[in-house]
């Protein structure tokens, strides 16, 4: 024990506890911050879709534009890329079959006619909401000729689990030769 006059016991004691206030303080406002910012940015994004996404109207599709019937499948690009479209609706996918050549960048653009559905090719990393009014785009490259299974992954109705396509990958030679011959690829106009 000390005999000096000037040292309090609980000093140390008060300071800790003045300093653990101060960080429990600090801790709750950054808390409290990132929480406002969470609610925030959802009312935000909710009232206002961003501007990169790009929209379709659903009761149009077959109709004009992009998602017409024979500009569906795959398509060979000015620059040598792919792009292959089609769209989701109860309970298929259309076309059925998409055929894709290997090691070539491919652009998927796909949309819903009806309900919200799921994209998901097996053995990939490809999956994706296939939403109503909006259109779903994704970059890949297939690295080697496959056949892959293209299930909704996502509840949309009764006939659900009936609702499957396939994804063939071909050889990156012989899909440009068919593409020469032919507009607008499917598994079907092989």
């Amino acid at each position: 024990m000390s005999t000096d006059s000037n040292h309090q016991p609980d000093s140390g004691h008060a300071v800790a506890l003045r300093a653990e206030r101060r960080w429990a303080i600090f801790a709750v406002g950054l808390i409290v911050l990132m929480l406002a910012v969470v609610v925030f940015s959802g009312l935000h994004w909710a009232m206002m879709p961003p501007s990169r996404v790009e929209t379709s109207d659903p009761a149009r599709l077959q109709l004009s534009g992009e998602f017409v019937e024979d500009n569906l499948g795959s398509a060979v690009q000015p620059d040598g890329s792919v792009i292959v479209r089609f769209i989701a609706q109860q309970y298929a996918f259309t076309p059925q079959c998409l055929l894709v050549p290997a090691d070539t960048p491919i652009t998927i653009r796909t949309t819903s006619a009806d309900v919200v559905h799921g994209l998901l090719v097996t053995d990939t990393n490809i999956n994706t909401m296939v939403v109503p009014g909006y259109v779903a785009t994704l970059n890949t490259q297939f690295d080697h000729p496959a056949d892959h299974a293209m299930p909704c992954h996502e509840f949309c109705g009764f006939g659900h689990q009936t609702m499957w396509a396939h994804v063939k990958v071909i050889d990156k030679a012989a899909f440009f030769e068919q593409a020469r011959q032919s507009r607008r690829l499917s598994c079907v106009s092989r």
